[in-house]
């Protein structure tokens, strides 16, 4: 796992200084804001630049075996299911303020089967289908 938590509160004290501005790092595009409303999870942490509301972790998975799946917002449960039936793929755990579009990369982390397991797993699930 990696936790850049480091690297936001530098990012963090930047501003407070004026070095960077509010557009910099309240950027959050449209999609983002929109999968924190549909797969984010409410964090106890009030926003650090607004300080209107808490902060939503939105999850984003990335992995060859995933096909259109990666790149996409999952929820928890989604993610649970998808790594034991997928080769290893990365976890973007992103903080996101519905408020003020503040977001931040919090941490990222592998999950999934071991290489060429996925496609394996998947087949003998869809052969135990096909016999039922």
């Amino acid at each position: 796992m990696v936790d850049f938590a480091l690297r936001r509160r530098g990012v963090l004290a930047d501003l407070r200084e004026g070095v960077s501005a509010l557009r910099e790092v309240c950027d959050a595009d449209v999609y983002l804001l929109r999968a924190a409303g549909f797969h984010g999870v409410e964090t106890e942490t009030v926003c650090p630049v607004c300080r209107k509301e808490n902060l939503t972790e939105v999850s984003w998975v990335f992995g060859d075996d995933l096909g259109s799946a990666s790149g996409s917002a999952r929820g928890a449960d989604e993610i649970e299911q998808l790594a034991l039936t997928h080769d290893a793929f990365t976890v973007h755990v992103v903080e996101v303020c519905r408020s003020c579009s503040w977001n931040h990369l919090v941490e990222s982390h592998e999950v999934g089967l071991a290489s060429g397991e996925g496609r394996r797993v998947r087949r003998a699930a869809r052969e135990l289908r096909r016999r039922r």
